[in-house]
């Protein structure tokens, strides 16, 4: 193996923003800023998420930010300040990485995820339990 997924953090954590939990937190009201949760439905169902975040699967943030994907989302041309996170974030490291490679700007991580979040006692929205059929 060339490179594992502990080098691939560090490079991506040398060339991106880290911010706090408590820093993230001081973002949450301003409306130029968007946060992104990146974890899998089933956390966000089962553990809540951030007030106001966008919920994007890791599998397809590379063709929602591309503005020439079939996929791309709006919000990703609105040149507001992106805050990527996911539970304990790794992924969101390499997720603001390549965000960043791609031409996204401002974007950041929250160091620690969600899991760190939600030991700093910062707000969070209960999960939605699907119905069963």
């Amino acid at each position: 193996m060339k490179k594992g997924y502990r080098q691939l953090l560090d490079e991506a954590n040398a060339e991106i923003e880290v911010v706090s939990p408590e820093e993230a937190a001081g973002l949450l009201e301003h409306d130029d800023t968007i946060f992104v949760d990146l974890r899998d439905p089933r956390e966000v169902e089962r553990d809540g998420k951030i007030p106001g975040a966008k919920h994007v699967t890791r599998g397809m943030l590379e063709f929602w930010i591309d503005p020439e994907s079939p996929y791309h989302k709006p919000f990703f041309a609105s040149r507001k300040t992106f805050v990527f996170f996911c539970a304990g974030g790794w992924r969101s490291a390499l997720a603001t990485k390549t965000a960043q490679d791609m031409g996204l700007t401002p974007v950041k991580h929250i160091l620690g995820g969600y899991t760190a979040w939600k030991a700093a006692g910062l707000p969070i929205e209960p999960g939605q339990k699907k119905k069963a059929d």
